[in-house]
């Protein structure tokens, strides 16, 4: 058997505490799991039966926690797991709540990948919806294959409706024709348009202003 030699509050997480038996670090818990069971300094533990106890009650604290995130709004696997990480779950413990939320589908990133793109499309461009899921983590085969899927033309056709919008705001204090432009394709590519489709609407635009 051994003994609680020490019990200190985590130095970043105050609701975190730092237990030591035989004066070495043996692991890290919530605060109210000490309290639970009655961990105190002196005490003769089963390290190994104690540290099992502990494990599966922080691993229920963590599902619990990752299930409250997914009741607020859909994520993605990374944006679950970078969350419990900050609240300094385990990594054990981290890793099979993402298990449990996969296993019942209340993770799954490429249906995230549909959802996402089929309601940012209607106001971005591919390349912006591409690189905001990479940040979310999600596999970029999934993007490519779902934004695959994306009509070109009703693509172009919501940029230009955005290019028409923001031509009306810019030409009331702009009248040159060059810097009238690229503001204009500025303005779209960083919606997320290519290159190439800015500068075809902006012609567009301009050239039919400018020859009214």
């Amino acid at each position: 058997m051994n003994k609680i030699t020490k019990i200190e509050v985590g130095k970043r997480n105050k609701d975190r505490v730092n237990v030591f038996i035989d004066d070495e670090f043996a692991f890290a818990c919530f605060g109210e799991l000490v309290y639970n069971y009655n961990l105190t300094k002196g005490k003769v533990v089963n390290v190994e039966e104690l540290k099992e106890v502990i494990e599966q009650e922080e691993y229920l604290k963590c599902k619990s926690a990752s299930l409250k995130m997914m009741e607020r709004s859909y994520k993605t696997e990374k944006e679950v797991r970078d969350k419990l990480l900050t609240k300094e779950f385990s990594e054990t413990s981290i890793q099979k709540a993402i298990e449990f939320l996969k296993e019942y589908n209340f993770i799954n990133d490429e249906k995230y990948a549909q959802m996402y793109i089929k309601d940012k499309i209607k106001l971005s461009g591919k390349n912006k919806i591409k690189y905001s899921l990479i940040r979310k983590g999600v596999d970029e085969e999934f993007i490519k294959s779902n934004l695959d899927m994306v009509d070109e033309d009703s693509q172009l056709e919501v940029a230009e409706k955005l290019a028409y919008k923001k031509y009306a705001v810019i030409s009331r204090n702009e009248s040159d024709k060059y810097k009238l432009s690229n503001k204009l394709i500025r303005f779209l590519m960083t919606k997320g348009y290519d290159y190439d489709t800015c500068k075809k609407i902006t012609k567009k635009i301009v050239e039919l202003d400018f020859n009214d």
